[in-house]
């Protein structure tokens, strides 16, 4: 009797099973564009704004890199899932696992079977996707390219975010659901870059660890060293943004355009990088390429650089050279409250208690100590003639943090009275 319970068991799991090949595919809507197929989940809509930023994508990339646009014969096709489960199980059916957070881009020999998949309103599609975006873009034109282009300029274009729609332009796109189709009319949205700098006190700090160049740029040939990522986004940066060198008379940005006009569609990503060293080396010698690249990184200094140095400029009262570390270092987090506090003071300095206690806010919703914000928010509205402001600003600074502020809050508070 119990060995027929055990079997009970047994064909009761296998029942409750469901294999994702043979998991239900949700209801799809399918988008046309130019350059893209969009299939998702997400209703037309939705579908309509993902296809718009991938062809505003595609656009701004192919203006870095000028590959001839007519060489893509078929859209490139997107699939979009916002349920977790139809997304693992359309990964796991393809790749057999489960830990592609976000989005991934499939690639195969046949260009039909292509596709970027995206697990649209996950907390790591915000960083996956433009990563993925990129790669997918890159590898229609060039399925092969060396592992440092790839993942550098993945990481490169990463900080892309796309910004809402200009209304009144029509856009090239077509919707397609149950058979039917129609034209749809929307507008073209753009995209607000902010260079990537988040890499860039891992590499600085990388010391002895750093992989060499030559590493870097033969991967394909020799396997990945470590910390490719890091070196490959430090090596693009340094190529597209470093210029003409005076010393030495190179333009290395030149050098990296000639690189993508030598890259072969039907090179091996070996092939492919063993040309694109080759010519960088008719150039110059792989020593004074290492000596410029230190020379650009090193000159570029990270968020925490920028944040000590404009402390130490503010606590000398060279207020100019602080205003210009800490507008920096916001361009580098414009999240971080650090920055925002420290303008936020200076405009206090300047007699400008608008502007300071618009940073005070700033910082305030980035995470700065509240005690903190609400004693210089006090300090700043009394000096404006807000009186009442002031005082329940700093009694709100009192309250939260009595040790620190409670005996100046009190005495401030009198004055104000």
């Amino acid at each position: 009797m119990k060995r027929y319970f055990y079997v009970f068991l047994f064909v009761a799991g296998l029942l409750g099973y469901v294999s994702p090949t043979l998991r239900a595919e949700p209801a799809m809507v399918t988008i046309t564009s130019k350059y893209y197929t969009v299939q998702t989940d997400s209703g037309s809509a939705d579908a309509a704004i993902l296809a718009q930023e991938l062809e505003t994508r595609f656009k701004l990339y192919n203006s870095v890199f000028h590959f001839k646009e007519e060489t893509i014969q078929a859209p490139l096709k997107v699939r979009v899932y916002t349920s977790k489960e139809d997304y693992d199980a359309y990964i796991f059916e393809h790749l057999e696992q489960k830990t592609s957070p976000g989005a991934v881009y499939l690639h195969y020999n046949q260009p039909e079977r292509r596709e970027l998949v995206i697990h649209r309103g996950s907390p790591e599609e915000a960083r996956m996707f433009p990563h993925q975006a990129f790669i997918q873009y890159l590898r229609a034109f060039i399925p092969h390219p060396p592992a440092w282009l790839r993942e550098g300029f993945a990481i490169y274009f990463s900080t892309l975010i796309f910004e809402p729609a200009v209304p009144g332009v029509q856009t090239e796109i077509s919707a397609r659901s149950s058979g039917s189709s129609e034209p749809n009319r929307g507008s073209l949205g753009g995209l607000i870059y902010e260079e990537n700098l988040a890499w860039l006190e891992t590499v600085k700090n990388l010391g002895d660890k750093a992989p060499s160049l030559e590493s870097v740029f033969l991967a394909d040939m020799q396997g990945p060293p470590e910390y490719l990522q890091s070196v490959s986004w430090a090596l693009v940066s340094f190529f597209k943004d470093s210029g003409p060198k005076d010393s030495r008379k190179i333009d290395y940005q030149r050098i990296l355009y000639e690189c993508f006009i030598l890259l072969s569609d039907s090179a091996s990503s070996p092939a492919n990088a063993d040309v694109v060293f080759n010519h960088i080396l008719s150039w110059t010698t792989l020593e004074a390429l290492e000596e410029d690249y230190k020379e650009y990184l090193y000159a570029r200094k990270t968020f925490g650089e920028l944040i000590v140095e404009g402390q130490q400029a503010y606590k000398d009262k060279d207020f100019k050279t602080a205003e210009v570390a800490f507008r920096q270092a916001l361009q580098q987090r414009r999240t971080h409250y650090a920055p925002h506090y420290y303008l936020g003071l200076l405009a206090y300095d300047q007699k400008q208690y608008d502007a300071a206690e618009t940073y005070y806010r700033s910082a305030l919703q980035y995470g700065a100590d509240p005690a903190l914000v609400f004693y210089a928010q006090g300090v700043n509205a009394a000096s404006a003639g807000r009186n009442q402001d002031a005082i329940a600003f700093l009694e709100q600074a009192g309250t939260l943090a009595p040790a620190q502020y409670k005996e100046q809050t009190d005495m401030l508070i009198r004055r104000l009275r």
